[in-house]
Order: structure tokens, then sequence, then C-alpha cells
């Protein structure tokens, strides 16, 4: 957010804060502050961002004074060209989450003194500006930062909201405001969320917090310019590393799953990526960002019972499968004592609502019915493949992964006794939306 002007309602209806409307009642689209003009910020040089936020098709907007850009690389414009009514600066900025309220979900909020702009489509809701104590009761005015949390990252659909060295948990549901004491997290000038990590960006540098207790990941802060834009001799990716684990490198993944949320990960090496996150864009993380006792790649992963279990050489890990994962108390154990095969496997999956993972094991595939205790064997069926990478089962069926290739099957028996081949699919081209 910019330096604080004065406290006291600003007037929404001030040439300063609006685009004039042209003679037919709509926004001029070339409309800019009248006492500037345009000229192309250099956000490498060094950007205090006022506001950074995506909007509800995944671009991502950082803002500064009357301009912005959208996504990483490009130039910059004036704010007024894409939402028509703003004019100068602003102090935050977010994408609602709020699922329960259809009318506000996916809304851009956007804060300016003592009111606040929703935007869908680039398109001024009705009824805004509002003040913001009306929309946000218990919110003060002059904000430096703001950021959601969908429920499940925080207890219920919540938005952060940041002023100096305050920090308020506004509750969608209840409207309630709590005031969190984070002295690690503070003095945000911009708040981020994206792929559910949470962002506080101070001046130059950022920091990665956790939305519920406001630690503070290890190794930060870190200069905004090596991974939030494309500067010249900068960046902090491994080329060799991308290569490797990258989205569309086309090597081998190891496991694939969906928790019980419809979360989709693939696993490769050290590394995950999401492939339900589309619309805001792909990354891959380390396995030990999400679930810090697991070392090097694994073997196996599913889901069942709102636990995700990652089977990694004869041991298997067991995690209480939220947002923030933790190990079940007792764990890692033998894979022969908890799922009565003996380890290591090469793949697992469990379909919708059924109590039997499947684990493959070379060219054998077998049923072990989890309601049971002890977990054992049921039954054991014959393969039409001397290997396989990983496998999965979803909306769309089971999908057996190959190298670069995958094949759909409708269910576990049809895997077992089907005698021809399906179809085999580009797992790059159709499943992680590569172009190579």
């Amino acid at each position: 957010a910019p330096p604080h002007h004065k406290e006291g309602h600003s007037d929404p209806h001030h040439k300063e804060d609006y685009a004039h409307p042209d003679q037919h009642g709509h926004p001029d689209q070339h409309a800019h502050p009248e006492h500037s003009h345009h000229h192309d910020l250099v956000r490498c040089s060094g950007i205090e961002f006022d506001a950074i936020t995506l909007d509800e098709h995944g671009v991502t907007y950082f803002i500064k004074d009357d301009h912005l850009w959208k996504g990483y690389r490009g130039s910059s414009e004036f704010t007024n060209q894409t939402f028509h009514e703003l004019h100068g600066s602003i102090d935050a900025a977010f994408r609602m989450h709020h699922k329960v309220k259809p009318e506000d979900h996916d809304r851009v909020f956007i804060f300016k003194g003592d009111h606040v702009w929703s935007f869908y489509n680039h398109t001024l809701e009705d009824g805004f500006p509002k003040l913001i104590n009306s929309e946000f009761p218990g919110i003060p005015n002059e904000l430096d930062a703001a950021v959601e949390c969908p429920s499940g990252e925080c207890k219920t659909d919540s938005v952060l909201f940041f002023k100096g060295s305050h920090v308020y948990h506004y509750d969608l549901l209840t409207h309630s405001v709590k005031e969190k004491d984070w002295p690690a997290v503070m003095n945000c000038t911009s708040a981020y969320r994206w792929l559910e990590r949470y962002f506080c960006f101070q001046g130059t540098k950022f920091q990665r917090f956790h939305p519920v207790t406001g630690h503070v990941s290890e190794g930060y802060p870190k200069d905004v310019r090596d991974y939030f834009m494309k500067c010249p001799d900068r960046g902090h990716g491994d080329k060799t590393r991308e290569a490797h684990f990258g989205r569309c490198s086309g090597k081998p993944f190891d496991a694939f799953t969906a928790d019980d949320e419809g979360k989709i990960y693939a696993f490769r090496g050290d590394y995950f990526l999401r492939l339900d996150t589309k619309r805001d864009g792909y990354h891959y993380w380390s396995i030990t960002s999400n679930w810090k006792e697991l070392h090097d790649h694994i073997n196996a992963v599913f889901t069942w019972d709102h636990k995700m279990y990652f089977i990694q050489g004869d041991q298997v890990y067991i995690y209480k499968s939220d947002v923030h994962y933790t190990l079940v108390e007792g764990y890692p154990k033998p894979v022969e004592e908890e799922l009565g095969v003996k380890g290591p496997v090469d793949a697992a999956f469990l379909c919708g609502d059924s109590h039997l993972v499947h684990i493959i094991q070379g060219k054998r595939m077998f049923d072990v019915d989890m309601s049971e205790s002890p977990r054992k064997v049921v039954k054991e069926w014959p393969l039409p493949f001397d290997h396989v990478d990983a496998a999965m089962c979803g909306a769309e069926g089971i999908r057996v992964f190959i190298g670069d290739i995958y094949y759909e099957y409708r269910s576990p028996m049809l895997l077992a006794t089907s005698r021809m081949q399906p179809f085999p699919h580009n797992t790059r081209k159709e499943l992680l939306g590569c172009d190579n």
C-alpha cells in the first residue's frame, strides 16, 4: 500500500478516485489522472507494490500508484485501463473466496482510503464503492494489505487485513474480527495468496507465512525480483532441476493421487505439483514443504478416510489430509504391518467411496480391504504390464502411467482382465497442458 493519507472520508465521486463516464454513461477506457502521463515503470529496478492480487481468470496484478502489471513479465499500463472506475493509487486488493455467497465469490475487492470497490470480469459490481466499515465491519480504513484465506486453510472462509503492526482476521460467515499478534508478519505493503501459499511483501522483500499461526518459513525474507518477475541476471530457478522435475520434462512420475477435497497431486523425485490449479498456474514444490518427514522420492500414494498414505520403500507414512499436513502419531510403520503387502511397491490407488486399495507390484495387483483389521490381501490379480510407474483413480476412471503415456480403464476389474490395450494418451499434452 502507498504511504497513508489523512484519515477521514474520501469522496468516492472525486475525479481522482474515478474515471469520468463518457457521454453514454460508460466508463472512459482511456481515462487517466489529469496530473499524470503514462510512463512505463521498471519493476526490476526495485518497486514496492501497493497491492498484488489474482483475478477470476487467474491473472496476477501487481499494482503501484496508478499503474499495474499483468503477470510476471511485460510492461505496465494505467490501472484504469483494466479497472475503469479507479484513479490514482490504491491501498490493498484481494480475490474473494466465499462460495457460500456466490455474488461475492471470485470478485476482486480493491481498497482505497475508507472505500472498497468490487469488480468481476473488470466490471464494477452494483452498489459499489461502499464504505469499508459497511462491507467489512470492524476493519479499519487506510489499509496496508489484504489477502483471502479459504476454508480449510483458515477455519472458515476469511480475509486477513494488515495495517501497520496490526493483523485483523475477518470471518466472512460470522463477520467477527480477531486481532492477531504476529510480530514476524507486520508492516506488509502488500499480501498475496498463490497455490495455498501466503506471502507478505515488505518493500522489495517478501516472507512466506502461515495464515493461522503467523509463523514465517525458514529462509525468508527473499527478494521479490528473484521470484515474482522476470528480471535480467536474476531468478531462483535451476535449469537442470527444471529440465528433470518440471511439469513438461516428459520424465515419468512416481505417483499420483487426489484427496478428499479434489486436489490432484503429481509426484516426481523430491518434488510435487498440483494438477487442479490450471486457472492460477502450476508450480513444482519440494515434497518436504508439505510433508516434512518425507525425504527423497516416494513409490506410491493414495487417500482414504481423510488421510494420505505415502509408501516409501518398505515404510508407510500416514498424514491427516488437510492443508497443513500432520503425520499421524506412531508413523512411519512397515508397509507389511499396515497393509499386509511387503514393500516396496510400484503404485497404489483407491476409487471413490470404496474401501479397497489396489496395490501394484510388478505384474501383480493386490486388493487390500482398508475396513478390516488387521489388513490383508483379499484378492490378487495378474496385470497386462511388466511395470507401472504410477496409477490413480478419479471421475474419469483409472489411469495407469507408464513413462510419458497413460491408459484409461473404467474399473479395477477391467484393468486386470481386459485383453485389449486401450488407446495410449500423452501425459504431457492431455493431462499437463504442455505444448511439446
